[in-house]
């Protein structure tokens, strides 16, 4: 009973505090910034260790993109020793580069130390080689090695993302002894939920969760209670399929092992959390054609990002605008067809984005495969066509009644069934072609399925138009 009511004391404290720094809708307070942006200005070192002490790491986080970049600047060098660096695994990658590049690489490699290994390696995979070296250089020699071998995989990769502290002991052990090595040694990472199961050479056998231990009598030796780890990932292995794997088989945690099936690692939730959260925030981003940009990125370096994209769609729309002119003459008789044309394009546009953002996230996921992909084409181009008509009608009304020309409300109504069709299967045909030929859908495919809908639109509006009104 006492330690329950310590736990709710200190969940009513935690609740206290985060009314103190955000509002109802999770935005921090201006009352707070402005009381720290105070003691900075003041520099009174007493406050800010006061009100930042008993932040979580995410807080922290917050309040730093929250302040000017000379305030979050000054913050870390007046808190010193006292800064909590787990809290730049939680920034943008622009403000997290722009405090590690203004402290002394001697602070950073005393503040790594102190964090788990994943986020040691997070801080120090944005910085140059040589900082890098330098850094791992003042280091014990154990966790040098350590984080270098997580440095040494690729980038987003499960050998990335782990962490390299877990439990591990032979299979013949009794449970006896591990209980009594977990309470004696005092290297052990601070939350673990499963114990690793070891040969001489660190090749993984199995796996025991903590709640088995509990249950089980001391007397009893480790291998005959132990289970095979099923779901070991490779270090090299995508984070994003790392990310999976937790998901279709609910893990809490997961060995990492080499290609030689040695244990090297452990990959827990929260860092899969992350992973999930950053892998939907690129797709987003890129299905937008902002490739990874952030927040708190530069004026230049956003500009820089946007314009190679904004390129490609000024090419695809002098292509567009080509077809346009193949039909100039036609418009010049009937000009309303330069009012409605567009109308034809866009639908065609939104639909095609509509089946193009269900396509993307499904390959992301892994839901449409070679198994299902002919239904799914089939759904598609199904609903494609009942939407085409649906909203041929609609448009065929007006436009007749709008120009009075009866004519015209039926040619715009077909080049409308004929483009939603068209753009159900570029919709879903562009993403899986691009998927086949291992270009990421979600960066590539708004750019082609705007550029078929458009001109497909125009192309079956006016060509219908001329062969119609006989004009050429």
């Amino acid at each position: 009973m006492e330690g329950q009511d310590e736990h709710m004391t200190g969940a009513r404290a935690a609740e206290e505090r985060r009314a103190d720094i955000y509002d109802e809708d999770g935005v921090i307070l201006s009352s707070f910034l402005t009381q720290i942006g105070a003691a900075i200005a003041d520099r009174d070192t007493l406050t800010l260790k006061r009100e930042v002490d008993d932040l979580h790491q995410s807080e922290l986080g917050h309040l730093l993109e929250a302040l000017h970049p000379e305030q979050r600047r000054a913050l870390v060098e007046l808190l010193g020793k006292d800064f909590d660096f787990s809290a730049l695994t939680e920034v943008d990658e622009a403000i997290r580069r722009d405090i590690v590049d203004n402290l002394p690489n001697a602070q950073i490699a005393q503040a790594v130390q102190e964090l788990d290994s994943d986020d040691a390696v997070y801080i120090l995979e944005d910085l140059d080689q040589e900082d890098q070296d330098e850094i791992l250089s003042q280091l014990p020699f154990t966790e040098r090695i350590r984080l270098r071998r997580s440095l040494d995989y690729p980038e987003e990769t499960a050998g990335r993302r782990m962490q390299t502290e877990f439990v591990a002991v032979p299979p013949f052990w009794t449970i006896g002894q591990t209980i009594d090595y977990m309470r004696e040694d005092n290297n052990l990472p601070d939350r673990f939920s499963q114990i690793f199961v070891i040969d001489p050479s660190f090749k993984l056998l199995g796996a025991i969760d903590l709640d088995q231990i509990l249950r089980t009598k001391r007397s009893v030796k480790v291998e005959e209670v132990m289970h095979e780890t099923r779901h070991a990932i490779p270090a090299t292995m995508d984070q994003e399929e790392a990310a999976r794997e937790f998901e279709q088989y609910d893990l809490l945690s997961a060995a990492v092992v080499d290609e030689n099936e040695r244990l090297v690692g452990v990959l827990t939730i929260d860092d899969v959390v992350d992973v999930i959260q950053q892998e939907a925030e690129e797709d987003l981003l890129r299905m937008g054609g902002v490739g990874d940009e952030e927040l708190s990125d530069s004026i230049l370096s956003t500009s820089r990002s946007r314009v190679p994209w904004l390129l490609i769609n000024l090419l695809t729309a002098f292509l567009a605008a080509s077809v346009i002119g193949l039909f100039d003459r036609t418009i010049e008789h009937i000009v309303a067809l330069a009012v409605l044309m567009p109308i034809v394009a866009g639908m065609g546009g939104n639909a095609g984005s509509q089946t193009m953002t269900v396509t993307v996230r499904a390959l992301a996921t892994r839901d449409l495969d070679i198994y299902n992909a002919g239904r799914i084409i089939r759904r598609e181009i199904g609903v494609g066509f009942i939407n085409g008509i649906i909203f041929a009608i609609l448009i065929g009304i007006v436009a007749a009644a709008w120009f009075h020309d009866r004519n015209l409300g039926g040619i715009i109504a077909a080049a409308m069934i004929i483009n939603m069709f068209v753009a159900a299967l570029a919709g879903i045909l562009i993403p899986l072609l691009l998927d086949r030929f291992k270009i990421d859908p979600a960066v590539a495919s708004a750019v082609f399925v705007t550029t078929v809908t458009d001109v497909v639109g125009f192309f079956a509006f006016l060509g219908l138009a001329t062969w119609w009104f006989g004009v050429g």
